[in-house]
């Protein structure tokens, strides 16, 4: 009669890790994009933090409907990012352009990680604080976003519009303004916030259909559509919150 308990607690155990064994695949990709970094395949490498953005908030929603949540997969979904979305993304802004002038470029960086670094701590600390009132949103640019827009330069030349290598000074000032923007205290949207009318269903799912359509024979053209869309829209939110704070 004991072994059947002993069976359950080891199924519900493995069922347990699944939302961990999500993050520990992010961190995976994170550390395989270093590595592709390394011997020059930019684009391999890009495609792997874009991937582990992708299943960032999967751990999340896993240990949230199997009732998994945990201090370890919270404190491990946090380093993770930091990986992901600071240290790799920056080895590969360096590698990709800011190499020409190491001491520049590397401060660029520096900067850009350390940002991510202490946003995913202010994040941390503040896991259990009540909610922003009114809509849902996310203070400053969250980690995994940042490093998209981090990226743009290099979606923009992998698409063939810019070689953002010619202009290491201005992708250099970008990664910067992504940095501020992580640690700011600017109000961002949140897919949360996001709410699709009924009669706008038909839309949305051709939307979709066209994104997936994108996905496959444009991938770049589509980052860059998706990168520049969120800089439009940060770009409005941070000129309301100091329109606001000048108000107030």
């Amino acid at each position: 009669m004991s072994v059947e308990p002993q069976k359950k607690r080891d199924s519900l155990s493995l069922i347990l890790m699944l939302p961990n064994m999500v993050t520990i695949l992010g961190l995976c990709a994170g550390l395989t994009s270093i590595r592709f970094v390394l011997v020059g395949r930019y684009d391999i490498a890009a495609a792997l933090i874009i991937f582990a953005a992708l299943i960032d908030g999967l751990d999340g929603l896993l240990a949230r409907r199997l009732n998994a949540a945990s201090d370890i997969g919270g404190e491990l979904d946090s380093l993770s990012d930091f990986l992901c979305f600071g240290v790799a993304p920056g080895i590969l802004v360096f590698q990709f352009a800011l190499s020409r002038d190491f001491t520049t470029g590397w401060m660029f960086v520096l900067i850009y990680v350390c940002c991510a670094c202490l946003r995913l701590a202010r994040f941390n600390v503040s896991r259990d604080d009540p909610a922003p009132t009114g809509k849902p949103h996310f203070v400053g640019v969250p980690a995994p976003a940042g490093a998209m827009l981090a990226l743009l330069p290099l979606f923009l030349t992998q698409q063939g519009a810019i070689d953002a290598r010619d202009y290491p000074e201005v992708f250099g000032i970008w990664i910067v303004i992504v940095a501020w923007l992580m640690v700011s205290k600017v109000p961002t949207i949140s897919s949360k916030a996001i709410r699709v009318p009924r009669e706008w269903q038909l839309v949305v799912l051709l939307a979709g259909a066209v994104v997936v359509g994108l996905m496959v024979t444009r991938f770049w053209l589509l980052l860059v559509i998706l990168d520049l869309a969120y800089a439009a829209v940060t770009v409005v939110a941070v000129v309301r919150h100091f329109r606001a704070r000048r108000a107030g």
